[in-house]
This record gives structure tokens, sequence and C-alpha cells, in this order.
């Protein structure tokens, strides 16, 4: 039953990505229009979704910081073992391997989470602090590697603070940033505003799996074309990662209960669609990261009821 209601929650996802690659085949809407949109999400809608939520959450409510320190350390070493296995596979461009630690590392939180954790656990609040050291600490360092490694001319020092200034004033961290500062200092934003930015908001995630949607329908995807470091990121994110965020929760951080389900089960969430938005923003990897996101996707789906029995036991 349980099974069968994540599905029903999931009903939306699949027909918006499945109305992106429906088109693409048909050549109903160009594939190569799937870039607008993802930079639409990207610039745009993504960033006035996590505004809007971050500015209206309750923060001290929603950080236990010991499950939250437990979490950021789980993901530092696996931050470090997709590097040094980029690294030992010869991938060293900055650029890559940043796209493949996100591929590893950062996990599907607002569209995918979400629907399984309300049905399971009948709320959303703890993924909301995940979702906010994602932005605020992995996707930083996700973006600077980006703009790093797309930098021109100048020294290492040049081009690293040139790439650090550039992560910061990304719509989607400042969005982060400016919900969380405007929230602790209790400064009014005016409910239109608001509620501007929940209509914009609630396009982010139809429209970047119908981005998404769109580049597979044009590009094609088969199960038998999967390569080994695909089967690798994707190992690694739907197994790997999950047990790896339980042994540091629970044996180094002694998180117990209810946060340690919550913990697993987020980390064994597929990897985002935020991947693919960043694969085409940044011109890198966006065959691999398209594929990736689908598959894990798949794969976390089929896994899900293992998980739940595990952490529930």
């Amino acid at each position: 039953m349980g099974g069968a209601a994540a599905l029903e929650k999931l009903v939306p996802v699949l027909l918006a990505f499945g109305g992106g690659v429906l088109l693409a085949r048909r050549k109903t809407v160009p594939a190569e229009a799937s870039k607008a949109f993802s930079d639409y999400a990207f610039l745009f809608a993504v960033p006035c979704y996590l505004f809007g939520n971050i500015y209206a959450a309750d923060l001290g409510a929603l950080f236990d910081w010991r499950a939250i320190g437990g979490y950021a350390a789980a993901a530092a070493l696996a931050v470090l073992a997709v590097a040094l296995g980029a690294a030992a596979c010869g991938i060293r461009e900055p650029r890559a391997v940043a796209l493949r630690v996100m591929a590893g590392v950062q996990v599907n939180t607002a569209y995918f989470a979400v629907p399984v954790f309300i049905t399971f656990f009948g709320t959303a609040a703890p993924i909301f602090p995940v979702l906010l050291f994602q932005v605020c600490v992995l996707s930083l360092v996700v973006i600077a590697l980006m703009e790093l490694g797309r930098a021109g001319a100048g020294g290492p020092g040049t081009r690293l603070s040139r790439a650090l200034a550039a992560s910061l004033a990304t719509p989607l961290v400042l969005a982060c940033n400016a919900g969380i500062l405007l929230n602790l200092l209790s400064v009014h934003v005016p409910q239109v505003l608001l509620d501007g930015a929940a209509f914009v908001g609630d396009s982010a995630s139809p429209v970047a799996l119908f981005a998404l949607g769109l580049h597979l329908g044009g590009a094609g995807l088969g199960v038998r074309g999967t390569t080994r470091e695909e089967a690798a990121l994707i190992a690694f994110k739907c197994l790997a990662f999950p047990l790896l965020a339980w042994a540091v929760c629970a044996g180094l951080f002694g998180v117990r209960g209810p946060w340690l389900a919550y913990l697993v089960l987020i980390a064994a969430m597929p990897t985002p669609q935020n991947l693919f938005i960043f694969a085409q923003r940044y011109d890198i990897g966006v065959d691999l990261s398209a594929s990736v996101v689908v598959k894990s996707s798949v794969v976390s789906l089929l896994l899900l009821p293992l998980w739940l029995q595990t952490v529930a036991a």
C-alpha cells in the first residue's frame, strides 16, 4: 500500500517528464528548446520557490544540529570519495568533477523526497534543513567549480575569486540567502510578492522535468546503453551514500530514532533534476546527467520499499 501511494504521488512527475519525451519524439516541440526551459527553471523558477519557502519557514524548529552535522559529515566524505574516484578514472577538469560530485551526493529533495515523506510521515519538514545545506553549501561548491572551469584568463587566485563571486551571485544562492536573512531579521515581505514567488516557484518542478523529457526525447535513452560510469554513479547515489549516511550519523554522531530514518531516506533519494539544469547551463556532460537523473529515479523508486522497511526496523 505504501509503495502504491508513493507511486500515485509521483504521477505528476511522470506526466511532466513523459510529455516532454512525447513532444520531442513527435517533433512538435524541438529538443533544442530544452535549454530555454532549463534556463528558466535555473535562473528564475527555482530561486522563487526557494525564497518563498525559506522565508515562510520556522527555521528554529526545523534544525536538529546533531542530525544535520552528521549528514553534512557523511556528505563531505561522499564528495571526497566521488572526487577521488573521478581522479582515478583520469577526470580532472573542474566542471566534470563537479558534475559527478553533484550526481553522487546531491539528492532530489523538493520533487521526489517531498511526496515520499508526506505519504509515509505526514510531513516534509525534515527535508528542509537538508535542502538548505544543499543549496547553501553543496550547490555553492559545485557552482564555484563550474565557474572556475569556465573562467578564462588570469592566475589561479584571480580565477578562484571570480568563480566564488560568480557562484555567490547566482540567483539560486541569492534567493536562498535572502530568504534566510529576511526570515531571521523578521523583515515583512508583502504578501503579494510572496504569492507571486509561489506562483512562479510552482512551475519549477514541471518545467525542469519537461526540459529533461525534451532532451531525452531528442537524444534517446536506453538501459542497454548504460555506461560503467553511469552505473557506478547510480550505485553510489542509491546504495553507498545512504549506507554511509547511516554509518556516520548513527556511529559517529549518535543520531537515533526518527531523525536517523529521515536522514537515511533523504540520502537514498535520487539525483536531482538540477544536475541536468547545471549540465546544460555550463555545457558539460549533458547526456550523462540526463541519463543519471532518470535512471537513479527509477532505481530509487524500486529500492524505496526496502529502505522504508530497513529504517522502520
